[in-house]
């Protein structure tokens, strides 16, 4: 059973930073694509960033330049610099494998709370 486990979450002043990491094994780690969600109350599950395989990265428009998403052989991380009120959301960790366009395989986290106070 694949698991994605998210730790780093908490409360913050606004101008603060945070560090976001997911645990997944090596074998999902090197050939998934691996993102992070995030969920506000009364909201949808939005993507905030996502890193391939190969190491290209994507950002939500709202978070360019503030957040920044990372990978080693053990983790995926996610940096968040000058946090706002509204990046207060659960943040989830994914893992997508795709194929010829269709998704295979989508793991998620189990979500970590990140609240910012203003």
């Amino acid at each position: 059973q694949v698991q994605l486990v998210e730790s780093g979450g908490g409360l913050v002043q606004t101008g603060g930073s945070l560090r976001l990491s997911c645990a997944a094994s090596r074998s999902i780690l090197s050939t998934y694509t691996m993102g992070w969600y995030r969920q506000a109350p009364g909201k949808q599950r939005e993507l905030v960033a996502h890193i391939t395989s190969g190491g290209s990265t994507n950002y939500a428009d709202d978070v360019k330049g503030r957040f920044t998403i990372s990978r080693d052989n053990a983790k995926v991380y996610l940096q968040m610099n000058s946090l706002k009120p509204e990046d207060t959301a659960v943040y989830y960790c994914n893992g997508r494998l795709k194929a010829f366009g269709n998704i295979v395989n989508d793991y998620w986290g189990q979500g970590t709370q990140v609240t910012v106070s203003s």
